[in-house]
């Protein structure tokens, strides 16, 4: 069993990290078809952008790792119901993200960074951000419960017994 905790406490990881670059690439693409900027408020500052992004995939790497630990390997299954889940709760803390991030710089107007938190969540970026949320937990899902029933290793068709 401490096995596959590990395995799954490790994809997760790597899922993440495939959605921080598919985000950036994402984002690079949406701003050159749209011609925008991703926060295009430029009295944010710079730091606003890389911030949502990083806790929307901190967020994303917790839902993936309690995922992969909670459910025992015998009952992993790919659910978009689940992945549906998290795409949200990654779209809704992309938004939130920057709205906490812009009032810690300059607190003097809380008003202003609420506003922006929900004219972030019908922008592109936070919908993309929900989107490859979604995509990257069916994938982990997908992982997970071929590894699991497989039972081990990988094996090329010399290496599989007759007997099976």
């Amino acid at each position: 069993m401490r096995d596959d905790r590990t395995y799954a406490t490790v994809i997760a990881f790597f899922a993440a990290g495939l959605y921080l670059a598919l985000i950036v690439a994402a984002f690079g693409l949406v701003s050159l078809a749209t011609d925008t900027e991703v926060v295009a408020d430029p009295a944010m500052g710079p730091l606003v952008g890389p911030v949502m992004v990083g806790a929307a995939t901190l967020m994303l790497l917790v839902f993936l790792i309690v995922l992969g630990t909670r459910v025992p390997a015998d009952r992993q299954r790919v659910s978009p119901g689940v992945a549906l889940g998290v795409g949200v709760a990654c779209y809704a803390v992309y938004a939130a993200a920057g709205a906490v991030a812009g009032s810690l710089a300059d607190p003097g107007g809380p008003l202003r960074y609420v506003l922006f938190a929900f004219a972030q969540l019908g922008g592109w970026p936070a919908i993309t951000a929900g989107i490859a949320a979604f995509v990257v937990t069916l994938l982990f899902q997908l992982v997970l419960v071929g590894r699991f029933r497989q039972r081990g290793r990988p094996r090329w068709p010399w290496e599989r017994d007759d007997d099976e």
